[in-house]
């Protein structure tokens, strides 16, 4: 494993070891990169760099069951377009660290936790692998009017619901050889 590797390894364990999340990785295959998110959320591509992701265990269920989307809604490029709004690549670190949360019901949220540069650090480190020219998507009603919302200045709010949860919220990272998908879920 490369040292790079080891650096994200570490950054996503930091930021996602303790909530309820899924974060994967695919390569870039298509002109449309919902394709490419898609084929990420069906678990039907592997990370091209053969890094680690964090899946909830609790996903093994749907799996096993023969749901390869779960915990997500069989979906089309058109509709998890229509979900996603853009954000700038600021925004995107912000709402990563924010994810590192349990980010509905978060006594302590990542604006006030002493670590909090830390928090922003890894999440940077995560969203890096991806380069300077990616483009980032969310499903967060924060988005709905501004590419640069500060996920850190107030609470999280939902949005487009791709997942039978009550509520998810998603982070999309997309460049021209990969896409990531990071995503939170709040089973209540």
């Amino acid at each position: 494993m490369s040292t790079r590797s080891d650096t994200w390894d570490a950054a996503l364990l930091r930021l996602l070891e303790d909530v309820f999340t899924l974060a994967r990785c695919g390569p870039r295959l298509h002109e449309e990169w919902a394709e490419d998110v898609r084929a990420v959320m069906e678990r039907s591509v592997a990370d091209p760099r053969g890094w680690s992701g964090r899946e909830s265990q609790t996903f093994e269920v749907g799996w096993e069951s023969g749901y390869p989307f779960y915990p997500f809604r069989a979906l089309t490029a058109e509709e998890l377009r229509v979900g996603l709004r853009p954000i700038t690549a600021g925004a995107a670190v912000e709402l990563l660290a924010s994810l590192a949360q349990e980010w509905f019901f978060e006594g302590n949220p990542v604006r006030l936790r002493e670590d909090r540069d830390m928090v922003l650090a890894d999440a940077r480190t995560v969203l890096d692998r991806f380069g300077p020219d990616a483009v980032f998507w969310t499903s967060s009603d924060l988005a709905r009017t501004c590419d640069a919302p500060d996920f850190l200045a107030r609470d999280l709010e939902g949005g487009h619901i791709f997942t039978d949860y009550m509520m998810d919220l998603g982070l999309i990272a997309v460049s021209a050889d990969e896409v990531g998908v990071f995503w939170s879920f709040n089973a209540l």
